[in-house]
């Protein structure tokens, strides 16, 4: 419910709420309103988002910012121009892959996990050649869940989104074994991380 107001700092701008509190509460109204603030700007630049629940004094953000500077301009640079598409995908071996015969529990145990880090590797290895030509940068994780074997940020300029888009329906027709999950364009949290260095430097919220 709070105004959102813009604190000029060094060469920067930042979106700020006034805050009375220690912790912003973890609810779906805060985190929607959060995101709200984050991608009004999307269409005009590409910001350097915090999490939601960042919270600090302006003396430590003040301090921040001016101790930062150049790192700051070094990420904003990086990001400039460009959002962050999301790609999850999904995998099931089909009985062919999983049939262990007369193996015992902790044996099939072993093997399936086994044969799921190469699938994710392989799976991580040909996504990362498909789409080369229209990604800046990229986050994966793989194996994150027994079925999600690949997570994919992708930091990608504006102008290529289109182009990334049709790239990715094209690879989708290679691999029918994937079930894939697509969202975006996304303001580049990914590729910010701004939040962590807050916290290890002055251990806010």
């Amino acid at each position: 419910g709070s105004s959102v107001d813009v604190l000029k700092l060094e060469n920067f701008s930042l979106l700020v709420s006034r805050f009375e509190g220690d912790k912003a509460p973890v609810t779906r109204e805060n985190a929607l309103a959060h995101a709200a603030v984050v991608r009004s700007i999307l269409s005009d630049t590409t910001p350097l988002p915090f999490r939601f629940g960042t919270v600090t004094d302006e003396q430590r953000l003040r301090h921040f910012v001016a101790s930062h500077q150049q790192a700051l301009e070094t990420k904003l640079a990086h990001v400039r121009g460009c959002v962050e598409m999301s790609v999850k995908i999904i995998w099931s071996p089909d009985e062919a892959d999983v049939d262990s015969g007369s193996e015992g529990p902790g044996a099939r145990f072993l093997r399936d996990k086994q044969l799921r880090a190469a699938k994710a590797k392989d799976v991580a290895a040909w996504l990362k050649e498909q789409l080369h030509a229209f990604v800046k940068d990229e986050q994966m994780t793989l194996g994150a869940t027994e079925k999600l074997i690949v997570a994919a940020a992708h930091l990608v300029e504006r102008g290529a989104i289109a182009q990334y888009r049709d790239q990715l329906g094209e690879a989708r027709k290679l691999r029918p074994e994937l079930h894939f999950l697509v969202s975006g364009p996304w303001p580049p949290y990914s590729f910010s991380n701004i939040d962590l260095e807050f916290k290890t430097l002055f251990g806010v919220n």
